[in-house]
């Protein structure tokens, strides 16, 4: 097997911040496009699986097959462990991995899922090379990544334009790409897969509770989280920068009119037989 070749640093770590938006993801509102596509026998490999609650869905949907969540983080498997036994699933368990070298034989899987992965990685093309070898010929590669440079809000606010460059600029130096939902039928191309379907859907945040949730989360992690330090450490902004971009996301918050909606990208690659 490869060894493995990661060179990104994950931008968000695991603070609560993190983990109260990613347990927020189901397989509804985070791989609608790949449902169509399941089959209950299927064997299924979701890559940087996190806190476990779109795997754990995978595999309610395939109840005689098998699912796999990997991640590189061992401490968040943990939780995903907790999601699915909370659930009583039977038919999923958890390891680390890391998505440029998977420890499992060539043609192993019937779908290989990443959901916001990509844009974190280092080498996104050997990424989905992996993700290749490991399902079956005729199985399908589905990847799904926001594009944070299309991100787009009502009204217009001065804090949150300066917050999104902030944050493009900190996903770059940590060796990721912020805008990966534009890239990933690029990517994939250049990965060997043609058989490619490309799609995009959205989250959109604009009643109350919506507003209240997607803007105290963003506020909290500018200020606490694991993104915080790297933007100070790497000399991308200082604590008032930070307190200020966490203003801007409370007073988008508060405002009736206010209106926010991320842009994903999607990817169906099937395998050639």
């Amino acid at each position: 097997m490869p060894e493995p070749r990661e060179t990104a640093v994950y931008t968000h770590g695991h603070h609560e911040s993190v983990l109260r938006s990613h347990t927020w993801r189901t397989a509804a509102n985070s791989a609608a496009y790949l449902l169509p596509s399941l089959k209950p026998h299927m064997k299924i490999l979701d890559i940087g699986c996190g806190p476990g609650t779109i795997t754990a869905d995978l595999a309610e949907l395939v109840p005689d097959g098998q699912v796999t969540g990997v991640d590189r983080a061992p401490e968040i498997l943990e939780r995903a462990r907790a999601t699915a036994a909370g659930r009583g699933l039977e038919n999923v368990r958890f390891a680390v991995a890391d998505v440029h070298a998977l420890d499992y034989p060539d043609d192993t899987f019937c779908v290989v899922h990443a959901h916001q992965v990509l844009q974190h990685v280092g080498d996104p093309v050997r990424a989905l090379r992996e993700m290749k070898r490991v399902v079956r010929p005729g199985g399908i590669v589905a990847v799904r990544d926001a594009d944070y440079e299309a991100m787009t809000w009502y009204p217009a606010s001065e804090g949150l334009d300066a917050w999104l460059d902030l944050y493009r600029r900190v996903a770059r130096a940590n060796g990721g790409e912020p805008d990966a939902g534009r890239r990933l039928k690029s990517w994939a191309l250049r990965a060997g897969l043609t058989d490619i379907t490309a799609s995009s859907g959205t989250w959109t945040y604009a009643s109350p509770q919506e507003r209240a949730w997607w803007s105290g989360l963003w506020a909290d992690r500018t200020l606490a989280s694991a993104y915080a330090d790297r933007a100070v450490e790497g000399g991308h902004t200082d604590e008032a920068g930070l307190r200020d971009a966490a203003a801007a996301w409370r007073e988008w918050g508060t405002r009736e009119d206010g209106w926010f909606s991320v842009l994903h990208g999607e990817i169906l690659c099937r395998k050639e037989a």
